[in-house]
């Protein structure tokens, strides 16, 4: 996994699981890999431990075609397909999120190769990107996505 220090010491890391299956539910293909968390998320983070926070939490994904590498200065993917899905579920463990999104049939559709969580459904803040392995989204597939971010 790939790491960020933040502050105090904390290290933030991020893995993600992508999911392929059929318009029956039957599994096509599966990636695992880590992510960076970009600069304009560290700040999110920072801002969400304050008593009133500006920034809202994070709540969409987005995938894309892009395979810019990830890159610490980013704000957004780098070529977006399809809109922002509202994620599925948000869950707290320890000191461990999981976000998970699943992009629908005819939603998103095409080469996917990069991957990200946003505070808003456009615009907002980027927590972290990744890229990745080429998946090819089919109109009738589902992609699901579940990311977990770690603070340690």
């Amino acid at each position: 996994m790939q790491a960020d220090v933040v502050a105090c010491g904390a290290v933030v890391t991020g893995e993600l699981t992508v999911v392929l299956r059929d318009s029956r539910g039957r599994f096509k293909r599966r990636v695992k890999t880590s992510n960076l968390v970009v600069t304009a998320g560290k700040n999110v983070i920072a801002d969400r431990m304050k008593s009133s926070p500006a920034k809202s939490a994070m709540s969409h994904m987005a995938v894309g075609s892009g395979t810019t590498a990830a890159s610490a200065g980013q704000t957004a993917l780098t070529t977006q397909t399809g809109s922002r899905k509202a994620l599925t579920s948000t869950t707290v463990s320890g000191a461990k999120i999981t976000y998970v999104a699943s992009f629908n049939a005819g939603e998103s559709t095409g080469t996917i190769t990069e991957a990200g969580v946003f505070n808003a459904s456009s615009s907002g803040d980027m927590l972290c990107r990744s890229v990745f392995t080429a998946i090819t989204k089919g109109a009738s597939d589902v992609l699901q996505i579940t990311w977990e971010v770690t603070i340690q």
